[in-house]
């Protein structure tokens, strides 16, 4: 096979919503689908004051209008073959500091320079779209935080033409995307209640088991523990569950724990997030570690340049 074989050609879409996101649209209009942004705006009303993309949402969207859906844990090699078959996967990776994750769009990837193609939202002055290039390693490894998820919308023939190899769980990670949908709207017992379905469908589903935590930990309750460490069992590399067991411990006040989980936290992906140095910050000065907290207000700024708060924390810094 040729490098132009292994990249796909996409559409250069600009127009989103968050009951419509991007990678949604883009991969619809790749396949010849116009999904209607005036049927997301009037979906989008009843998620009034939410500021991220409801991805359900848009998988409603294009299934209504004749693609299928397939969400499952992948690898690398099958993310590779699925491009090969012509389809654009979508992946689900870290977001940027203080967003939490981002949907992506896949174009290709390169064997010979080792990298990933991911679609990038502005074209080029000749309006032509745009791919950046993640190295490979980079790319798996911030993928495994997520649980390695992918998302696959294309034709049901073609679909179904594709040998996946967690096709039987694909039931009980669209359960983990409604729970989402349920937990905005602020329904949740139906979202815990997605959430152990999901669960019971697939004990090993990483995601599943992160979300119930969260959940639990959300509602000032231990129980979300047992959840947060099934999920690392399955998947060691779950920085928001890391995250989340620090927040759970800094909430009780034992500082210890909530150190030790947010330095985990940290050792998988340092750029993540800012407010994690803040918190370790907090608990280190507690623990009268006083030279680490500061070096944490300093990383915390250093991630978050535009903090609101940056004033005082300068402030801090100063008096440590």
């Amino acid at each position: 096979m040729t490098q132009e074989e292994h990249e796909l050609l996409l559409p250069l879409v600009e127009e989103e919503n968050i009951c419509l996101p991007l990678p949604v649209n883009v991969v619809s209009k790749y396949w010849n689908i116009d999904l209607p942004m005036s049927e997301a705006i009037e979906t989008a009303k009843k998620y009034s004051g939410f500021s991220g993309s409801i991805l359900i949402e848009g998988i409603e969207s294009a299934e209504r209008h004749g693609l299928s859906c397939k969400i499952v844990h992948s690898s690398l090699n099958e993310l590779k073959k699925i491009i090969d078959s012509g389809i654009p996967p979508i992946v689900i990776l870290p977001g940027i500091p203080e967003v939490t994750q981002h949907a992506s769009v896949i174009t290709g990837y390169n064997d010979e320079e080792k990298t990933i193609l991911h679609y990038i939202q502005k074209g080029n002055q000749e309006g032509e779209m745009q791919e950046g290039a993640i190295p490979e390693d980079i790319f798996e490894k911030e993928w495994s935080e997520e649980g390695k998820l992918l998302i696959i919308l294309a034709p049901a023939d073609i679909l179904s033409s594709v040998k996946l190899e967690n096709d039987s769980f694909d039931k009980s990670n669209r359960l983990c995307f409604e729970s989402e949908r349920q937990n905005i709207l602020k329904n949740f017992s139906e979202a815990i209640n997605s959430l152990k379905q999901a669960i019971e469908l697939y004990p090993n589903n990483s995601n599943a088991l992160h979300l119930l935590g969260t959940m639990m930990n959300e509602q000032k309750s231990s129980e979300c523990i047992k959840f947060y460490e099934k999920c690392l069992k399955i998947n060691g590399k779950s920085y928001l569950t890391y995250n989340g067991l620090g927040n759970f411990y800094l909430k009780t006040n034992q500082f210890e724990k909530a150190e030790d989980f947010y330095t985990k936290a940290i050792e998988i992906n340092p750029k993540r997030s800012a407010k994690i140095y803040k918190n370790r910050a907090y608990l280190r000065e507690k623990q009268n570690k006083n030279e680490d907290a500061k070096d944490d207000l300093k990383s915390y700024l250093k991630y978050f340049p535009k903090a609101p708060d940056r004033g005082i924390i300068e402030q801090a810094i100063r008096e440590i």
